[in-house]
């Protein structure tokens, strides 16, 4: 069962609202005193349903859940479709970008809105695992940049974390200072990957994959990266890369 709710992030897009969805496995209401596992993922409205995703085609999140009997609850967060408001939302690092000049990346009000609003709600709200060994954060593309940042620079919130073809060329120096400065328990999971034929989309896509690698193996996190064969840059490439992933995660 997908439930769909309006939220507003003050801080970033005033009172405008924008569509939250939360995913409950069948066994929530067959089992009132079961809690859960709750993974965060950025794009929502890309996750469960093709006629909400962006170009017609989504995750397919909720077929998955079903087919699989995951015992997971998800929660995704529409992002803001405004002119350049999502790159800005989903980079907690400013850079500069051909088409739209100076991005001032404000990821760090996105995560601390996620932290410590979201997460809360949900676990008043829903029968939560609150605990950071059961809170995971997932997302795609500039989703898993942010996915990234979640698992590292919140560490303390985010055990483990999904990053599908994340946007670290937008500034590899800066994306790799963040996560050499963060504070990472080596029980930390990560699942990292790219699609073969989008390697070569933009110029600093290995340098960056490969030093962000190596930075994550030298802080002991347990990391699982891929390049997926025939993968490209789609929601239907990363939708075949959910029960890959789910595995590396242990859920």
């Amino acid at each position: 069962m997908v439930i769909k709710w309006d939220v507003t992030i003050p801080k970033l897009s005033g009172d405008t609202p924008r569509r939250a969805y939360l995913y409950l496995p069948e066994s929530y209401e067959e089992d009132p005193d079961r809690r859960y596992p709750v993974m965060y993922m950025f794009d929502g409205h890309n996750v469960f349903f093709d006629e909400d995703a962006t170009f017609g085609k989504s995750w397919g999140m909720n077929d998955y859940m079903e087919r699989s009997g995951k015992q997971l609850i998800i929660v995704g967060v529409e992002c803001n479709h405004e002119g350049n408001r999502r790159l800005v939302e989903y980079s907690p690092v400013t850079y500069e970008n051909s088409e739209h000049g100076k991005i001032k990346g404000k990821g760090s009000v996105l995560m601390n809105w996620m932290v410590n609003e979201l997460k809360p709600y949900i676990d008043a709200t829903y029968r939560t695992l609150p605990d950071r060994r059961n809170t995971i954060i997932a997302g795609s593309s500039m989703g898993g940049l942010m996915a990234l940042y979640g698992v590292t620079a919140y560490n303390h919130v985010f055990q483990r974390g999904a990053c599908l073809s994340p946007s670290l060329w937008v500034a590899p120096g800066k994306v790799l200072e963040m996560v050499a400065r963060a504070h990472i328990r080596r029980d930390t999971m990560i699942y990292m990957d790219y699609g073969e034929l989008e390697m070569f989309n933009h110029a600093a896509t290995q340098e960056s994959m490969i030093s962000t690698a190596h930075l994550l193996l030298t802080k002991r996190v347990n990391l699982a990266f891929r390049i997926v064969p025939g993968g490209n840059h789609s929601e239907a490439s990363w939708e075949k890369q959910i029960p890959i992933f789910m595995e590396c995660l242990g859920l």
